[in-house]
């Protein structure tokens, strides 16, 4: 049903909005919640006789107050009119993130291939007489660190990091869409005349960049925009500092002209088991944990499932060991702590929790990368 797929958008994104505003990363956590918004409002407006949407507009309320604490500092304007085209300051977001390059685990070939094309060229330029790729795509199962991986390559090179929701784009800048877009690549070319590298990340890019049978005017004018932008960045002879990394979980739905455009395009996977096994490591630091407890059994266990997966199954072990405390110590709960977790535990989870990916979905992805690979 789709206000169910909705509503699970809708989850998603305020997860994740939560875990980077957690991490620091204001800039993401922003961008998340205004997902969230998104999502939410549209559930409202397609179902607008649902009893739950008393609580969507809530959670609506409190995600734009949130959004709008983040943003003390990076802009004082006031959360923008939904039925008004969107600033160029509302929808894109800058600033230095807190995402280390050692704190993405394992993706070998996704952090080789970034390496090669925008951590040497920054370091020395003069080895790059024939110029570097500008264009980068990632793309895979939601929840393996796509825009982790983006984030921590900003801070490996100090660029200014210019981070964008393409559902918000195209839903708000058609009214300005053109010179928006080139207000954007021209402070990334800024920056870059500047001597500081500059990315811009966007993320959902199918939202964009997709194929599509029709386009109203604006809509196409700002596609055509991006076009010519890309075109610019990647022009051999300037060789800037500029980077523009696309992030979607749907590869086959972008557009044949945007896919060239991306010169490398980077698989980023599930984990595999030492990434799995580092995730439980990272995750179980700060829980309380029997003797019995097994991560490497764990991370066996937790093949196929997504890096956002594997935290909400710690998370969800968490809370059912809260939730026995209280029902055991009566409602006021404020004398005494929760047991450990025994292996016990995470297997009556998994049992109730199946990987967010199909086979089916992963099949998908092996075929588009083996027709259009660029690592």
């Amino acid at each position: 049903m789709a206000s169910t797929e909705l509503e699970q958008f809708a989850v998603k994104y305020a997860k994740d909005a939560i875990s980077s505003d957690t991490q620091g990363s204001k800039s993401i956590a922003i961008a998340k919640y205004q997902q969230a918004v998104e999502v939410l409002l549209r559930l409202c407006s397609l179902y607008p006789n649902a009893p739950q949407n008393r609580v969507y507009m809530e959670r609506i309320e409190s995600y734009r107050k949130r959004i709008n604490e983040l943003k003390t500092g990076v802009s004082k304007q006031e959360q923008p009119d939904q039925t008004s085209p969107a600033k160029f300051e509302q929808v894109v977001l800058s600033e230095k993130l807190n995402v280390k390059w050692d704190d993405i685990a394992n993706l070998k070939d996704a952090k080789r291939a970034i390496q090669d094309s925008i951590i040497y060229p920054v370091k020395r330029p003069d080895l790059f007489p024939l110029g570097w790729p500008n264009g980068i795509l990632l793309f895979g199962p939601p929840g393996c660190g796509k825009t982790l991986l983006a984030a921590a390559v900003a801070t490996e090179i100090d660029a200014v990091f210019y981070c964008i929701d393409a559902a918000s784009i195209v839903s708000k800048w058609l009214g300005e869409s053109e010179k928006n877009v080139a207000q954007l690549f021209d402070c990334a070319e800024k920056a870059s005349e500047n001597g500081q590298p500059a990315i811009i990340f966007i993320d959902e890019v199918d939202s964009l960049v997709g194929a599509r049978s029709e386009e109203v005017g604006g809509e196409a004018r700002m596609r055509n925009q991006f076009l010519t932008e890309m075109d610019k960045v990647s022009n051999k002879n300037k060789k800037q500092l500029i980077y523009v990394i696309g992030a979607t979980n749907k590869p086959w739905a972008l557009d044949v002209p945007f896919i060239r455009r991306f010169q490398k395009r980077i698989c980023v996977p599930l984990p595999d088991y030492q990434a799995r096994l580092d995730m439980t490591k990272i995750y179980s630091k700060n829980l309380r944990l029997s003797g019995d407890v097994d991560l490497s059994e764990l991370a066996k266990r937790m093949e196929g499932y997504s890096g956002s997966d594997i935290r909400d199954i710690f998370q969800c072990v968490q809370i059912k060991t809260v939730r026995d405390f209280f029902e055991s110590s009566g409602a006021s709960g404020d004398k005494g702590q929760t047991r450990e977790i025994n292996m016990k535990d995470f297997a009556e989870i998994l049992a109730e929790r199946k990987p967010s990916v199909s086979q089916e979905i992963l099949k998908s992805y092996d075929r588009w990368f083996e027709a259009f690979k660029a690592l």
